[in-house]
């Protein structure tokens, strides 16, 4: 699995994940990418295709932003969220970062630390464009206070649906729920 900032290697019995700053060459070769860390080679064979794709990726890979879906000129509300970098970069994309949900928002970034912190999202559906997005942001990992599955549940009991996840920083990461198709 190619990843914003590594690749994972998944087989039957064990788990490799490569540091995609750690490799010091990159290449393709036909259908295989050509990777080098600490003076090792590795070969990675994918589909028709995939190598040059994977090359493009690594060497280019999308912002944050990008991945959150945030274009300039959008109505974008962030609540919960005290990323400094992520605030400066939204800032200069989209101009001033609104800090209350209102009518015709695009994209809500809301950072929620408890279950019940996830009720809220009933209210800010409301105040979402039909095609708009509310991004949940929160801790991973062994610091974690949520689980995806408390996100997608709650969303559900909001009239959302989860189709995204993305990495929101080394420490946070964010799903993303959005009204159903049928009802936009």
């Amino acid at each position: 699995m190619l990843e914003s900032d590594h690749i994972l290697f998944r087989g039957a019995s064990e788990r490799v994940k490569l540091a995609l700053a750690d490799v010091t060459k990159l290449d393709v070769q036909g259908d295989a990418l050509l990777l080098e860390r600490s003076g090792h080679a590795l070969v990675l064979h994918l589909a028709p295709g995939a190598s040059t794709r994977w090359l493009s990726k690594i060497r280019t890979p999308r912002s944050l932003l990008d991945k959150l879906g945030v274009r300039e000129g959008m109505k974008v509300v962030v609540l919960g969220v005290q990323d400094a970098e992520f605030l400066a970069q939204l800032e200069r994309r989209v101009g001033a970062v609104r800090t209350r949900a209102s009518a015709g928002t695009d994209v809500i970034v809301y950072g929620a630390e408890s279950v019940r912190a996830l009720d809220r999202l009933v209210r800010l559906r409301d105040t979402l464009v039909p095609s708009g997005a509310i991004w949940v942001v929160h801790r991973k990992g062994k610091e974690a206070t949520l689980r995806d599955v408390d996100v997608f549940a709650a969303g559900r009991n909001a009239g959302l649906v989860d189709n995204k996840v993305a990495a929101f920083s080394a420490t946070h990461t964010a799903e993303r729920l959005v009204i159903p198709l049928s009802e936009r």
